[in-house]
């Protein structure tokens, strides 16, 4: 087989392949060898067939799928022997026309074909000793756990009938007919919904407007949806609502104390209060990771600039795009009504896609380095839990991890990710400093974008 390379512009490549007729032709020699002992055909005896005849009979099939083998197996082992690595599946281009085709089957010339790709950059890794980071922290107060469990207490309250008009606290069972310009609408209308006036469970205006109806009273409520509605096409449009009030019960006292603890199947309420303050740290602590993980990345991509594959960060700005044009249909947006425009947007998405491949592949070559891996028990654990996520379902999802070599990666590249991060975390320089919830919760515009999907940064470089 005669190797050649044709072109190496950057990262791109393109190599010529020649495989001689007289190699074809010893693989295939083999290959009817192979059959002579397994083939039966009318008029021989097992074994007896000659090989003219198989080879006239059976030929160009099995020189096809020597071909078939070459073309499946040649493009990893060239490009390993080049000491480089694909970005992504490299492409295959080989003549079109039938008769040269006819021929490479007939054993009447040699397979010549083109392989093109772009190599992964290579590149130095830095000393990640200087990289300073602040890790915000949130000391969660008492005041923030009675209030969680005074949130718990109400939900768990209960409500008895009563006599009279309904007032705010009180739960009505309505049913109720929206309309838009006297027509009704999809989604808009329900029966026996249960409500609690004040909550602020439905649009603003249509709770208070049940105060003060009994059982049985009937309302048309107006109201108007708001401008950043969820279903576009309601949106800042104004609705009347036909609600007939069906049944009115009233909160009961709900003392927050042991008993309730006990009825929420604890031993107490200081148990209550531990798990409370449990959960609200665990959200603070994601925050967290998320705020340091954030720093981290920036101050790594401010360390590393090489040229990227081209076929690489325009998969990952697709992936973006297509997510944002989602985004916007979804939410009846334009990029106008962002305070932007589609061609700034693609160029701030196109930067984003580059950040993105340049950390994962910064973060791929530390991990190797470094012999970070995914173990297969962690492995199983995370598919585990998206079996979880589909009740009735979990045999289709295992056997799509199990049958989907993409789909399992799609599962261990965030796993590596974070495994990479707390590798990096151990080396750098790390300072605790105590914030408000309001601090550690806040997040700008452009640490919004620039996050968004930051999790996946690895996934690109892995899947190369």
């Amino acid at each position: 087989m005669q190797v050649t390379e044709t072109k190496a512009e950057g990262l791109k490549r393109e190599i010529e392949i020649v495989v001689p007729a007289s190699d074809l032709e010893a693989r295939l020699q083999t290959r009817l060898f192979e059959a002579k002992d397994k083939v039966q055909l009318k008029g021989f005896r097992p074994g007896k067939v000659p090989v003219g005849h198989l080879r006239k009979m059976y030929g160009k099939s099995l020189m096809a799928e020597i071909v078939n083998e070459i073309l499946t197996e040649t493009p990893n082992s060239v490009i390993s022997e080049r000491k480089e690595r694909a970005a992504m599946r490299p492409e295959i281009a080989m003549t079109e026309d039938e008769g040269e085709a006819d021929k490479v089957l007939s054993g009447q010339t040699d397979f010549k074909f083109t392989l093109s790709y772009e190599a992964l950059p290579e590149f130095e890794l830095k000393d990640t000793g200087g990289i300073k980071i602040e890790r915000p922290i949130v000391e969660v107060s008492e005041e923030e756990v009675d209030e969680q469990v005074e949130r718990i207490a109400e939900n768990a309250r209960t409500y008895e009938d009563k006599d009279g008009a309904a007032e705010k606290g009180d739960k009505v069972t309505v049913d109720f007919v929206g309309k838009i310009d006297g027509e009704a609408f999809d989604g808009g209308s329900a029966e026996d919904s249960d409500l609690v006036i004040g909550s602020g469970r439905f649009i603003p205006g249509f709770e208070e407007q049940l105060i003060g109806l009994e059982k049985g009273g009937e309302k048309l409520v107006e109201v108007t949806f708001p401008e950043d509605y969820g279903a576009a096409h309601l949106a800042g449009k104004a609705a009347t609502f036909d609600v007939t009030v069906k049944a009115i019960q009233g909160p009961t006292e709900t003392a927050i104390d042991d008993e309730m603890a006990k009825k929420l199947g604890l031993d107490s309420l200081d148990k209550l209060k531990e798990i409370v303050r449990d959960q609200i740290q665990s959200q603070y602590g994601l925050a967290t990771r998320q705020k340091v993980k954030r720093q981290l990345l920036d101050a790594l991509d401010k360390e590393y600039d090489f040229a990227l594959p081209e076929k690489l960060v325009q998969a990952e700005f697709d992936n973006i795009w297509n997510q944002v044009q989602r985004e916007l249909t979804e939410s009846g947006k334009s990029f106008e009504d962002e305070d932007t425009t589609e061609e700034k947007a693609r160029e701030d998405y196109c930067k984003l896609a580059e950040r993105r491949v340049r950390l994962g592949l910064v973060l791929s070559q530390i991990g190797e380095t470094a012999g970070v891996q995914v173990g297969e028990e962690e492995l199983q654990r995370a598919v585990f839990e998206q079996m979880r996520r589909y009740p009735g379902q979990e045999q289709e999802v295992l056997k799509m991890f199990q049958e989907n070599p993409d789909a399992i990666q799609s599962i261990r590249a965030p796993l590596y990710e974070e495994k990479v991060v707390d590798h990096l975390l151990a080396q750098v320089d790390v300072t605790d400093k105590t914030v408000s919830k309001e601090e550690l919760m806040a997040e700008d515009e452009a640490e919004e974008k620039i996050g968004k999907g930051e999790e996946a940064t690895e996934e690109k470089s892995a899947e190369a």
